[in-house]
């Protein structure tokens, strides 16, 4: 696959515009597949019903994995929005693309992207929603941007010719809009096509559409089991900041505004309501006011009050989840309607995965599982006969190789990632990779979490904090899937520890992660 030579490049797009396919003994022509990729902010697994069943029911969601295929061990190279973006668009590793982290880098844009890929296939490429890698978008016949992290209400878009956009609505469901309306009445539909629909949901501060504001307020749920973690033996974790108890803002991310009371983030808060219009502003003071009314009565401390910030975080969550998934159903509807939909792969992911109060936190970065762990699915279009759950360890780096063979069109030498389609396809005697790379670099910055690479075999994982510290991590996940202990220096693991270590070096090694020179 990644040794397709260059010299066959002519001859492969011919073969992309069509392919012969056996049906029924005959020779029937069949069109190239469209693309569908819709990729949301911060969603975890822990937060679809066809992961797990414990918070909401992700209807829309659940149906592209009832048709289709759901990843298991699905994972990112950097759980960190910008860098995670960067590493999918590329097929790299952070190290190899650029974009390392949210607060030093600017995307190079000249650089080679699947989307640059596809069009030279003979594919129409479209991106709407977030961006968020600084540079500007290439590669693409459309797009639509919203300005960095972008705005729930009535938000800002940047388009192609350069001018900054007010528009009325939620974002969701206008990103939604501008998506379909580039299917239906835009592009040529003479090509097959490609469309990164990317939404701000379900980033930080998780704020609902107002139709859903009342949703799941009956609702209490179970803090997680290692919701009380003391750290012991992780220093690192022990430094972050990104704790629900107390890092958890009572204004900007939980809505308990009152006149006399202020925080940092109190104005930041303020500017994203008064986005609103009138009506939606009143709807949505009637129903936090009265309940920051009840709050302050009750003066909560402690253990108290930090399992009620979990329960007003998990229920401002899911609203944003709700509003998703339904916008989800409309582009399913549409490609069905359309009759698109049997030559079309829908495919939904997240950049990382998020922290639903496991070790008492909210956000992402940490190798640990919640945010390294990632959801995909995918809706496999007419010709795929693989169903229900794939297994091997999969990584967002491997999306652009993926792509680039759907469309028949060469997978560079220097692209990271390994294609999908063997597994897609059932392929039982395909050999894939036995672990998988890590590399987090946003240090220091906001939440506090210290740098750190690892690699991880799904079994065992080994992880090293570095820059500031030298520390050293060691799971059995097997026997301690919740990673409370860190028995790096436990003796009877010491061979363990060295295999995992070698195999590390080995990855970076393979990579060229500049980090083995210092290892």
């Amino acid at each position: 696959m990644k040794q397709i030579p260059q010299l066959k490049t002519m001859a492969l797009m011919a073969l992309s515009s069509a392919t012969l396919l056996q049906v029924n003994g005959q020779s029937k022509e069949k069109k190239p597949l469209n693309i569908v990729y819709i990729m949301t902010d911060d969603h975890t697994a822990q937060m679809m019903s066809c992961y797990d069943k414990r918070y909401m029911h992700t209807p829309n969601l659940d149906r592209i994995a009832e048709h289709g295929v759901r990843f298991t061990s699905s994972y990112v190279a950097n759980s960190l929005s910008g860098p995670s973006r960067a590493c999918m668009i590329t097929g790299k590793h952070s190290h190899a693309n650029g974009f390392t982290d949210n607060t030093t880098c600017v995307f190079d844009a000249s650089q080679p992207t699947f989307p640059k890929m596809l069009q030279r296939a003979g594919y129409q490429t479209a991106v709407f929603g977030k961006w968020h890698l600084e540079s500007l978008p290439t590669g693409f016949d459309k797009w639509e941007i919203v300005p960095g992290q972008g705005d729930y209400y009535n938000p800002r878009f940047i388009e192609m010719n350069g001018d900054t956009i007010n528009q009325k609505g939620y974002l969701t469901d206008l990103i939604t809009d501008k998506s379909i309306d580039w299917i239906e009445n835009q592009r040529d539909k003479g090509k097959p096509f490609c469309i990164l629909i990317h939404h701000k949901a379900i980033h930080r501060n998780w704020l609902s559409k107002i139709e859903d504001l009342h949703l799941y307020e009956d609702r209490t749920f179970p803090v997680p089991r290692n919701f009380y973690d003391d750290y012991e033996g992780r220093p690192a974790a022990a430094a972050q900041e990104m704790s629900i108890d107390k890092d958890m803002d009572l204004i900007y991310d939980l809505k308990m505004d009152r006149d006399d009371l202020n925080s940092s983030l109190k104005p930041t808060y303020l500017n994203m309501i008064k986005r609103m219009n009138p009506q939606e502003r009143k709807a949505w003071h009637e129903f936090y006011d009265s309940i920051a009314c009840d709050f302050y009565s009750r003066d909560l401390k402690g253990r108290e009050l930090a399992e009620w910030k979990f329960q007003r975080y998990v229920r401002d969550y899911m609203k944003v989840v709700k509003s998703l998934d339904d916008n989800v159903g409309r582009v399913l509807d549409y490609l069905e309607k359309s009759g698109l939909i049997e030559n079309t792969l829908v495919v939904y992911t997240s950049d990382q995965g998020f922290y639903i109060g496991e070790h008492g936190w909210f956000d992402k970065r940490f190798m640990y599982e919640e945010s390294f762990h990632t959801p995909l699915i995918m809706r496999l279009p007419e010709g795929f006969d693989r169903r229900g759950d794939i297994s091997e360890m999969v990584q967002n780096i491997d999306y652009a190789p993926t792509f680039l063979e759907i469309a028949g069109a060469p997978i560079p030498d220097d692209m990271q990632g390994m294609s999908l389609m063997p597994l897609l396809r059932g392929d039982k005697n395909v050999k894939w990779r036995d672990a998988l790379y890590y590399h987090f670099y946003e240090y220091p910055a906001e939440h506090s979490v210290k740098r750190h690479y690892g690699v991880s075999n799904g079994r065992y994982k080994l992880i090293h904090f570095y820059n500031d510290i030298d520390h050293w991590e060691f799971y059995d996940l097997l026997n301690d899937p919740y990673e409370m202990h860190n028995i790096y220096n436990v003796p009877a693991v010491k061979p363990l520890v060295e295999k995992m270590r070698q195999r590390l070096v080995e990855l970076q090694k393979q990579y060229k992660d500049p980090i083995i020179s210092k290892n």
